[in-house]
């Protein structure tokens, strides 16, 4: 690339997990990048599209594994930029759901680096749908929010007031999470379900609801990566499950 001349970055939405649910878009851009940063819980199996020759960067960032800091990162995407005329950012779900693709979009505007998002599917979305769980349904939920359940320790939990809730990276703190909901006047017996590795082949699933769902998945052994669902949807499961 010419000396002074700036690239294009693309944030691209690498999916839920199952390599076939990013879209057309994102697979056709890792197949163009010259330079791909990616997240160290995306598929592998999507770098097998890069060309020959592509330029394969780890950026870390898993809930206790972090290979770059977010600064880091940020100036990374601006110096490929200015280096090749494609940069694939390719992150875990949606940019901009909890991916910190803002944070990235934003950094790169500052510099006057062109920046294009390029959605993909949420893990808050397509992970409940794997499990039998829809999100929305006319006679019990007509509203959803998707909380981050991934915080520090003494930082409060905040949560809305919606029918559905979702909630991303929840494992770390499951069981802060299943009380404050019971503190906040949720039943007992509301039902949720805890699901790691979501539309993978190593699915795992356990349902019940807020007085035992830490200690269940504590005996099932849930780990992360996971997505906790909490509302009357999660008993649709036993109607929904795909076949």
């Amino acid at each position: 690339m010419k000396e002074g001349r700036k690239g294009k970055v693309y944030l691209v939405g690498a999916g839920p997990g199952d390599p076939e649910l990013i879209t057309v878009k994102g697979l056709k851009l890792i197949q163009q990048a010259d330079v791909i940063v990616y997240d160290f819980l995306i598929d592998q199996r999507l770098l097998s599209f890069a060309r020959k020759g592509a330029e394969l960067i780890c950026a870390g960032k898993s809930s206790n594994h972090h290979t770059m800091k977010q600064e880091e990162i940020n100036r990374l995407l601006a110096e490929k930029a200015k280096e090749h005329s494609v940069v694939v950012r390719l992150k875990n779900g949606d940019p901009y759901v909890f991916g910190r693709g803002a944070e990235e979009a934003a950094s790169l505007g500052e510099q006057n680096i062109p920046f294009e998002v390029v959605s993909g599917v949420s893990s808050a979305v397509a992970v409940p749908a794997s499990a039998g769980v829809p999100l929305t349904h006319r006679d019990y939920a007509s509203s959803v929010a998707i909380i981050t359940g991934h915080r520090r320790d003494d930082e409060e939990v905040k949560i809305a007031d919606a029918d559905t809730l979702v909630f991303l990276m929840p494992v770390a703190n499951l069981q802060r999470i299943a009380k404050r909901l019971l503190e906040e006047g949720r039943s007992p017996e509301t039902p949720c379900a805890l699901i790691e590795k979501g539309t993978l082949p190593g699915q795992k699933v356990v349902q019940g609801n807020l007085a035992n769902i830490f200690n269940d998945s504590k005996a099932q052994d849930i780990k992360a990566p996971a997505v906790f669902v909490v509302g009357e949807v999660v008993n649709l499961r036993k109607s929904l499950l795909p076949s």
